[in-house]
Protein backbone atom coordinates (compact mmCIF):
# COMPACT_ATOMS: atom_id res chain seq x y z
CA UNK A 1 0.00 0.00 0.00
CA UNK A 2 1.06 3.35 -0.58
CA UNK A 3 -0.30 6.35 0.69
CA UNK A 4 -0.04 9.86 -0.72
CA UNK A 5 0.46 12.17 1.80
CA UNK A 6 -0.65 15.10 -0.43
CA UNK A 7 -4.37 12.79 -0.91
CA UNK A 8 -4.94 13.81 2.99
CA UNK A 9 -7.39 16.46 2.69
CA UNK A 10 -6.24 18.42 6.14
CA UNK A 11 -2.16 18.11 4.14
CA UNK A 12 -2.90 19.68 1.28
CA UNK A 13 0.23 21.73 1.33
CA UNK A 14 2.20 19.27 -0.33
CA UNK A 15 1.43 20.16 -4.35
CA UNK A 16 1.30 17.47 -6.64
CA UNK A 17 0.83 14.27 -4.24
CA UNK A 18 4.59 15.42 -3.38
CA UNK A 19 5.07 13.08 -0.10
CA UNK A 20 4.44 9.49 -0.66
CA UNK A 21 4.62 6.61 2.08
CA UNK A 22 5.36 2.84 0.40
CA UNK A 23 6.64 -0.23 2.89
CA UNK A 24 9.01 -0.79 0.53
CA UNK A 25 10.75 2.20 -0.10
CA UNK A 26 12.74 3.70 3.42
CA UNK A 27 10.75 1.33 5.79
CA UNK A 28 7.68 3.17 5.27
CA UNK A 29 9.19 6.45 5.44
CA UNK A 30 7.70 9.80 4.01
CA UNK A 31 9.91 10.35 1.11
CA UNK A 32 10.08 12.70 -1.58
CA UNK A 33 7.75 11.16 -4.82
CA UNK A 34 10.15 8.99 -7.23
CA UNK A 35 13.38 9.15 -4.42
CA UNK A 36 14.82 7.91 -2.01
CA UNK A 37 15.38 10.86 0.08
CA UNK A 38 13.10 11.34 3.17
CA UNK A 39 11.45 14.19 4.56
CA UNK A 40 13.75 13.80 7.74
CA UNK A 41 16.85 14.04 5.85
CA UNK A 42 15.68 17.45 4.25
CA UNK A 43 14.11 18.78 7.37
CA UNK A 44 16.94 17.53 9.59
CA UNK A 45 19.86 19.25 6.70
CA UNK A 46 17.89 22.57 7.13
CA UNK A 47 18.26 22.40 10.86
CA UNK A 48 21.27 21.81 11.00
CA UNK A 49 21.61 25.33 8.65
CA UNK A 50 22.04 24.18 5.49
CA UNK A 51 20.23 26.21 2.60
CA UNK A 52 18.23 24.94 -0.09
CA UNK A 53 21.05 25.39 -2.47
CA UNK A 54 22.90 23.04 0.01
CA UNK A 55 20.64 20.08 -0.37
CA UNK A 56 20.12 20.66 -3.88
CA UNK A 57 24.07 20.39 -4.44
CA UNK A 58 23.83 17.24 -1.73
CA UNK A 59 20.72 15.73 -3.68
CA UNK A 60 20.52 16.94 -7.41
CA UNK A 61 17.66 14.56 -8.31
CA UNK A 62 15.35 17.02 -5.89
CA UNK A 63 14.24 20.50 -7.15
CA UNK A 64 13.60 23.30 -5.21
CA UNK A 65 10.03 23.24 -5.53
CA UNK A 66 10.06 19.62 -4.12
CA UNK A 67 12.46 20.95 -1.12
CA UNK A 68 9.78 24.00 -0.57
CA UNK A 69 6.69 21.73 -0.41
CA UNK A 70 8.61 19.55 2.37
CA UNK A 71 8.68 22.98 4.40
CA UNK A 72 5.34 23.95 3.65
CA UNK A 73 4.02 20.28 4.65
CA UNK A 74 6.13 20.51 7.97
CA UNK A 75 4.77 23.93 8.72
CA UNK A 76 1.13 22.81 7.94
CA UNK A 77 1.96 19.18 10.08
CA UNK A 78 3.41 21.25 13.28
CA UNK A 79 0.30 23.39 13.20
CA UNK A 80 -2.29 20.70 13.25
CA UNK A 81 0.18 19.30 15.96
CA UNK A 82 0.20 23.04 18.14
CA UNK A 83 -2.97 24.01 20.25
CA UNK A 84 -4.31 27.55 19.25
CA UNK A 85 -5.16 29.16 22.14
CA UNK A 86 -8.78 30.45 22.14
CA UNK A 87 -9.48 34.66 21.53
CA UNK A 88 -11.39 36.17 24.55
CA UNK A 89 -15.10 36.75 23.46
CA UNK A 90 -14.97 34.15 20.50
CA UNK A 91 -16.96 30.75 20.45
Amino acid sequence: MVLLIGDNPQMQTAPDNLIVRDPGICGGEPVIRGTRVTLRTILASLAEGAWIDDILADFPTLTEAQVRGVIAYAAASAEEDLPVPALPGLP
